[in-house]
């Protein structure tokens, strides 16, 4: 995945050198993020939808597939030590989502990550990041579950990669609150 094609969405491949080393760090933390999570205290996952729907156009951007494409959704909020933290929502394509994805469907409140880091034929892109506006699916959604608010100046940082199963893509956006930054620091 090369950092041009993200571009008209304001995705890049490196954080901003102003960005506090700990927010960069975390931002391109190699490996599953719940193993880096649980390292910071008691981790519970909690599962907010899951629901076929139509790419938006900055996600059909994302996986260069046409707007409206029918995609799965599934969407989780990791808390630690009952602070929410981190806010995610993957998709891919709904025929995928019934073939090489159809484990995304049955996980119930176990992380993603127990069905991508254990199959060999799985490969992730390198890491896109950027710090979320009203335009992405992914804070609109925060905004829903009441976790963030549209006019909030302090946006959350996400970033997201790309899982690919025999060239079926599954992509994987998760958003750092701020709550979770406070944490860190304690």
């Amino acid at each position: 995945m090369d950092a041009h094609k993200f571009l008209p969405t304001r995705w890049t491949a490196v954080p901003p050198a102003s960005l506090p080393l700990p927010k960069r760090q975390w931002l391109l933390r190699p490996g599953a993020l719940t193993n880096g999570l649980r390292q910071q205290g008691n981790m519970l996952l909690r599962v907010m939808g899951e629901w076929a729907w139509g790419l938006s156009a900055i996600e059909a951007c994302m996986l260069q597939m046409p707007a409206g494409t029918p995609v799965w959704i599934r969407e989780v909020l990791m808390s630690i030590d009952g602070v929410d933290s981190v806010y995610a929502r993957s998709f891919t394509p709904l025929r995928a989502s019934h073939g090489l994805w159809q484990g995304m469907r049955s996980l119930r409140s176990r992380p993603l990550a127990d069905m991508l880091y254990h199959d060999p034929q799985i490969s992730r892109s390198p890491f896109m990041v950027r710090k979320l506006d009203r335009r992405d699916p992914l804070f609109r959604s925060l905004c829903k579950a009441g976790l963030s608010d549209l006019d909030r100046p302090d946006r959350p940082w996400a970033r997201c990669s790309i899982f690919r199963r025999s060239g079926q893509p599954l992509l994987v956006a998760e958003c750092f609150l701020p709550e979770f930054w406070q944490l860190l620091e304690r």
